[in-house]
């Protein structure tokens, strides 16, 4: 099934294990790892915005609407969700949004493609890979948003799997690129983990 999909890029955390600060502003060979995110998936979408909760003007730099939660308290994940499908709901034909983390450069390019063959009218699609789920990068129907929202207003757990489990869910698997390839949901938490990603970059340079 081939759906109309916006994309989301997901920037709204706190960042603490980066040492605070904007993560997808730390810089990658050069880059900052949101505009390797954003070159990554706006070719693959019909629209692309980033959810962010700092000052918009770190991110208008990308010429990217610039979307904060809709609802306060930095709940973590399922309220850029909202705020994505509530943007998404303006959009005319939109009926799903693909959301992505801003700190996973190495992000799949067929990461929406993929998602869409496993599209259905309210089925939540979540990537995998080597076993490990990965609820931040998901296809959400614009259709649930309403539920979303009253689940955020009334539910003591934000976890995204306790909310995506009550509805239908899918899992859709992914592979590295190849022998020495990161897992492509590789996230740069940390500054360790950056320098790995720096080393990945300049293995694939080489």
């Amino acid at each position: 099934m081939s759906v109309p999909v916006a994309g989301l890029v997901l920037a709204g955390g706190l960042s603490r294990r980066m040492g605070g600060g904007e993560k997808g502003l730390q810089l990658l060979a050069g880059q900052s790892m949101i505009s390797r995110v954003i070159s990554r998936l706006a070719p693959q979408v019909e629209a692309l915005a980033i959810n962010a909760n700092a000052d918009p003007g770190s991110y208008l730099q990308f010429g990217l609407p610039v979307l904060p939660d809709t609802i306060g308290g930095h709940v973590g994940p399922l309220a850029g969700v909202l705020t994505g499908l509530e943007w998404a709901a303006t959009l005319h034909g939109v009926t799903h949004i693909v959301s992505a983390a801003t700190d996973t450069p190495f992000l799949p390019l067929d990461l929406v493609s993929r998602f869409s063959e496993m599209a259905g009218p309210e089925r939540i699609v979540l990537a995998r890979s080597n076993g490990n789920r990965h609820p931040v990068f998901g296809l959400w129907p614009v259709a649930l948003r309403q539920d979303l929202a009253q689940w955020l207003a009334t539910s003591d757990t934000m976890k995204v799997l306790a909310w995506a489990n009550r509805h239908e869910l899918a899992f859709c698997d992914f592979e590295a690129d190849g022998d020495g390839a990161p897992d492509p949901f590789f996230n740069a938490n940390t500054p360790e983990e950056l320098a790995e990603a720096e080393a990945f970059v300049a293995r694939a340079a080489a």
